[in-house]
């Protein structure tokens, strides 16, 4: 059984491993390719889901048309940032909100897909935040490239498959579907119910956007053969193992800029890497069980790339959103 905080066995991992390559792999296809029952796999999703966070949730694709992601970087007074984090949390447009830096410095991914007002920048940035008084200081940082994160999974939770089981896991090549196209408006309900949870049945789906399953399941198969989602895993890291967290802020010299992601995207510590606007130009997270480990990393293998002028490493002290939202969220 897995108890809360606790580090997940052999077959937990597994499981994760395997939603990784495919979230909507059916349970009897996963137990096959892991030698277990199908009532097993399914007993320990669900038991993953209650005591681990453990969630599949679509997100977005960067290569959707007038997709835009932002880092956003908040400063506030402390007996605010608390509650400005939590109300960030419940906004549609934003994903992994964290609180940093001592608790008075709010991180949070801000989807320009979800909140656009035709000039191509979020809301929360034009028009949002300068009604928040408690908020003193605001960063924004456009993502650029991504070298890891996004349907790219940090190794710590994909390192439990062989070859051969992750050949079997992965999704077949999409089948050509029918020309059709769903309304706007029915195609985002869709995409609401995925981003609650993506393995949401194709009658649930169908109900959202008003069509047949049969539609709803071909409209899904376009979504993702086109990139305009993808699938995510979401869990509390801690029953991984981890017990330390921080993002790195690098300066890195534009010359050697690709060569320091492409490099930092190797490293096993590293569960985000990406590169931005502004002075600091690449942005990771680091996942570690402690914080001699996150030492060891900052003076040995990153302390060894070439062309990094400055690291500001601000440790995670709360998650209050990760990947998507949670049911009644949206």
């Amino acid at each position: 059984m897995v108890h809360n905080r606790s580090v997940l066995d052999e077959l937990d991992r597994a499981l994760v491993h395997a939603l990784h390559l495919d979230g909507r792999a059916p349970f009897a296809r996963i137990a096959q390719v892991l030698g277990v029952s199908t009532q097993t796999v399914t007993r320990r999703y669900q038991r993953l889901r209650r005591d681990a966070g453990l969630r599949v949730v679509a997100l977005p694709g960067l290569d959707r048309p007038g997709a835009t992601r932002w880092l956003v970087r908040l400063t506030a007074a402390p007996a605010t940032a608390g509650e400005l984090a939590r109300s960030l949390a419940r906004r549609t447009d934003t994903s992994w909100v964290r609180l940093t830096s001592g608790g008075t410095e709010i991180v949070t991914m801000v989807d320009a897909v979800h909140a656009n007002d035709g000039s191509g920048a979020p809301s929360l940035l034009l028009h949002d935040l300068p009604r928040t008084s408690s908020v003193t200081a605001v960063s924004a940082h456009a993502l650029l490239h991504v070298y890891r994160g996004g349907p790219s999974a940090w190794p710590g939770r994909a390192q439990a498959l062989t070859p051969e089981q992750q050949r079997q896991l992965r999704p077949p090549e999409p089948a050509h579907t029918a020309n059709e196209h769903l309304r706007a408006p029915d195609e985002q309900r869709m995409i609401t119910v995925l981003r609650r949870d993506a393995r949401a049945g194709y009658a649930e789906l169908a109900s959202a956007c008003g069509q047949t399953p049969a539609t709803a399941a071909r409209h899904l198969a376009r979504l993702r053969a086109g990139g305009a989602i993808f699938f995510d895993v979401d869990i509390d890291d801690s029953h991984l193992g981890i017990g330390t967290r921080a993002l790195l802020w690098l300066t890195v010299a534009p010359a050697y800029a690709e060569r320091a992601g492409t490099a930092l995207a190797t490293h096993s510590e590293l569960a985000f890497v990406v590169a931005t606007t502004c002075t600091t130009n690449i942005v990771a997270q680091a996942l570690t069980p402690d914080p001699a480990a996150l030492y060891g990393y900052l003076t040995g293998p990153l302390a060894a790339l070439p062309g990094v002028h400055t690291v500001e490493s601000a440790p995670v002290l709360l998650t209050l959103k990760g990947a998507g939202p949670r049911a009644g969220e949206v």
